[in-house]
């Protein structure tokens, strides 16, 4: 499965149409007719992914052991809250103004990958997002190395 990579930002058109880029586009797979996007738990954001990936999650859920309270609040605000939008021909979607307005996405609109998923940011809250967690990764002197490191058994799974 291909990962979503980078950031872009877009410009929403007077129709409401936003270009999805496409190497998320890519990412997707050919098949795929659009994406899914609901209201981050944790930000003032949007997270976007395939609908397989909303399956997989599903399937997951189904192996876990979770109390009710959290299976119903996961099923409430992420399959609840989530939308399916379809591509027009050019790659295009239109959010749901509901969700938009709801993280204060307006006139422009930015594509963060996020490995299997994406987010949808106002880009002026992203640059705040961004700076913060920099600062967090460098107090936490996280860096790729340590990662790998860590993953290969070489650090005992510390960052």
């Amino acid at each position: 499965m291909a990962v979503f990579l980078s950031s872009f930002v877009n410009k929403i058109d007077k129709k409401g149409r936003v270009s999805v880029p496409a190497s998320f586009r890519a990412a997707l797979g050919q098949d795929a007719t659009g994406i899914v996007v609901f209201r981050s738990l944790q930000y003032e954001a949007l997270d976007g992914c395939s609908i397989a990936h909303l399956e997989l999650l599903s399937e997951s859920l189904e192996k876990l052991d979770l109390p009710p309270e959290t299976f119903e609040l996961i099923e409430t605000t992420i399959f609840g809250g989530s939308v399916q939008v379809p591509f027009d021909g050019e790659g295009r979607v239109v959010l749901p103004s509901s969700l938009t307005e709801a993280v204060g996405i307006t006139s422009e609109i930015a594509f963060v990958g996020r490995r299997k998923t994406f987010q949808l940011w106002d880009p002026a809250k992203l640059a705040t997002h961004e700076e913060t967690a920099r600062g967090q990764a460098r107090a936490k002197d996280i860096s790729l190395s340590k990662i790998i490191a860590a993953a290969s058994g070489k650090l005992d799974g510390r960052l």
